[in-house]
């Protein structure tokens, strides 16, 4: 039953994917690059251990910031699926209602594309802070 659902799920991920992997992998040069690096290596510390603790961990808040954002426009992209695809849902539900011009319907789908476009983005911004000890919740001013 849901095999009807592949080939959608293909023409969706597959751009955003690309996208994910490049944005990955120039993280992780740049974070290559870095210092905390070469200090590693030349302690002895293990490539596999350099890698999975200071490169990529260094390389995660970029990977999460694009990833927030290829969420949300998973929520835009749907509908674009959905109408290329026939298939039945939010999208076609907004197609339909933007050609009949029943604006409140249209107003409602915006609003919860909307509501959730911010929630993915409040999400990746609380998680952050756990990502990247260096920034922190809230402003802190000092001296005033």
């Amino acid at each position: 039953m849901l095999w009807h659902l592949s080939l959608p799920a293909i023409a969706l991920a597959l751009y955003l994917i690309g996208m994910l992997a490049r944005v990955t992998r120039s993280a992780m040069l740049e974070a290559l690059e870095g210092e905390h690096v070469t200090v590693a290596r030349s302690r002895g510390v293990p490539e596999r251990e350099v890698i999975s603790r200071h490169v990529f961990r260094n390389a995660l808040g970029t990977v999460l910031t694009t990833g927030g954002l290829i969420v949300s426009t998973l929520l835009v992209c749907t509908i674009l699926v959905e109408s290329a695809f026939g298939i039945g849902g939010l999208g076609q539900l907004l197609e339909l209602s933007s050609t009949t011009k029943d604006f409140p319907t249209v107003q409602a789908i915006s609003l919860i594309i909307v509501a959730l476009f911010m929630t993915v983005n409040l999400i990746v911004d609380l998680l952050h802070p756990l990502v990247d000890p260096r920034v922190t919740l809230g402003s802190r001013r000092s001296g005033a």
